[in-house]
């Protein structure tokens, strides 16, 4: 869809959906420390959380409660409120002219919505764009989880082809907002005091424990969150319109964990070609957006504190798996923060792209 209205390409104006969340005020840190270069911004929200102020740039900016008519004039549009709120809003903020990049589910699988990070696939935002000739429309930001394992494991993939993949997930309370940090943050505390922790957020006690992802159990056993990592992962690798045999096989086993930021993962691949961890390790130091943490007599590998507020991946354990033949098995850990580059980040090297298409 184009747009009537005239658009800047160098400096957009923009605005962030869900200013006041656990993302929406990750988004303003990211665009003040990476200069990116905006004509204006607006913040929206909620009506509860209208006339709220926010700081950006030293400046102290009023909430203001999101309508229909709040794209008018906007440039690219940050979404993090949620799928039904993208699900209304975004088809209107893509009316309007802007482009949307959502960090919701909404869209992710939606055949004609690119689903990007912007290191391993960025051609896939097509025509897509700001300048004359380019149209308005949605981008979608992969799930957190699937943007830290993609961002470590495609170069592999495109090196040797991974056949199947075992994942492991440590979600931590990050993952689920604002208020679940709190959650965990409180209950900690209230153990630590020798009273009842008090689960809200979650079913069970968060603090001093974990569990199985909270995602909704589907009919195959399976809980919405590793599905995401199966399905999209397909749909980042262009493997999506593929017959499912010619795919990668993926399985995936998501855990929620007490940690306050920062997501972790244990990566099993199974290869076409033979992988050494040396090829391993010197392909993933190579990789944009990936750091290598791996100091086997020190045993000092990626932990969630190394991840947090940082922009990359960070990534050790990189070992060939003694239980697959002909060298064709790497196992390795990684840790990446999930407000950050799980959710945040990627959402603004995606509107990056934009600019410097």
């Amino acid at each position: 869809m184009t747009t009537a209205n005239p658009r800047r390409s160098t400096h957009p104006h923009v605005a962030v959906v869900g200013a006041t969340g656990a993302v929406g005020v990750e988004f303003l840190q990211v665009l003040e420390q990476r200069n990116f270069p905006l004509s204006s911004i607006r913040l929206l929200a909620s009506p509860r959380s209208a006339g709220k102020t926010m700081k950006f740039r030293g400046q102290d900016l009023t909430v203001e409660a999101l309508t229909d008519k709040s794209f008018d004039g906007i440039d690219i549009a940050l979404f993090s409120a949620g799928g039904s709120i993208s699900k209304q809003y975004g088809p209107l903020a893509v009316a309007a002219g802007a482009i949307v990049v959502d960090n919701s589910s909404a869209f992710r699988m939606t055949a004609e919505v690119p689903l990007v990070v912007p290191e391993v696939n960025p051609e896939h935002i097509g025509n897509i764009g700001l300048k004359p000739g380019q149209k308005a429309g949605i981008i979608a930001n992969p799930n957190c989880s699937t943007i830290l394992m993609v961002t470590a494991m495609t170069a592999l993939h495109r090196a040797a082809g991974i056949k199947r993949l075992v994942i492991s997930t440590y979600q931590a309370a990050s993952g689920a907002g604002a208020q679940a940090m709190e959650e965990l943050r409180q209950q900690t505390q209230d153990v630590l005091d020798g009273k009842e922790a008090k689960p809200v957020i979650f079913k069970q006690q968060y603090a001093f424990n974990l569990f199985s992802h909270n995602a909704p159990i589907m009919g195959n056993g399976y809980n919405e969150e590793e599905m995401k990592m199966v399905k999209e992962t397909h749909k980042i690798w262009g493997q999506d319109s593929l017959p499912e045999a010619a795919r990668t096989q993926i399985t995936a086993t998501c855990i929620r964990v007490p940690i306050m930021r920062a997501h972790a993962e244990s990566v099993n691949a199974t290869f076409e070609k033979p992988m050494t961890e040396e090829a391993a390790k010197a392909l993933l130091a190579k990789a944009p957006g990936v750091s290598i943490i791996d100091d086997r007599e020190a045993n000092r590998f990626p932990m969630p504190l190394d991840a947090q507020h940082q922009d990359d991946i960070y990534v050790g354990r990189i070992r060939r798996d003694i239980s697959q033949p002909e060298g064709k098995g790497i196992d390795l850990f990684l840790c990446g923060d999930q407000i950050r580059k799980g959710a945040a980040l990627n959402a603004v090297q995606i509107a990056e792209l934009l600019l410097a298409k």
